[in-house]
């Protein structure tokens, strides 16, 4: 079982940067994918940016693209994603989640929501103009 917890959220203004963390309980080894996804009211939970754990490749929406940057810390557990150049609609609550995949894995992680097992309760990001 794995247990996920977010922190570093806050309320901003435009402009400026923060640095979301999620620490891992339970036995994170090599081969999971892992991603930080974002859900607004009135919208679906969208996925930000994904990394896996073994070779870190990442990916990133459109979105965010140039902006945000996902990276791992093994040696702690971490899952952190630093977001310059906030805008009002980044304004979203931030989830981290995660996945074991087969040691065959290959590529980019998905964004879908569903892929995901493991869920964190979220830290709220408010960009204001």
């Amino acid at each position: 079982q794995v247990q996920l917890v977010e922190s570093g959220g806050g309320s901003v203004q435009a402009g400026v940067s923060l640095r979301l963390s999620c620490g891992a309980s339970g036995y994170i080894d090599s081969g999971y994918c892992m991603g930080w996804f974002r859900q607004s009211p009135g919208k679906e939970r969208e996925g930000v940016a994904t990394i896996y754990t073994v070779g870190g490749t990442t990916y990133y929406a459109e979105s965010v693209k140039g902006r945000f940057t996902i990276s791992q810390d093994n040696a702690k557990n971490t899952l952190s994603l630093i977001m310059n150049g906030l805008k009002p609609e980044d304004t979203a609550m931030y989830s981290c989640a995660a996945v074991q995949v087969p040691a065959t894995w290959r590529g980019h992680c998905p964004t879908g929501v569903g892929f995901y097992a493991y869920w964190g309760q979220g830290t709220q990001v408010t960009v204001s103009s």
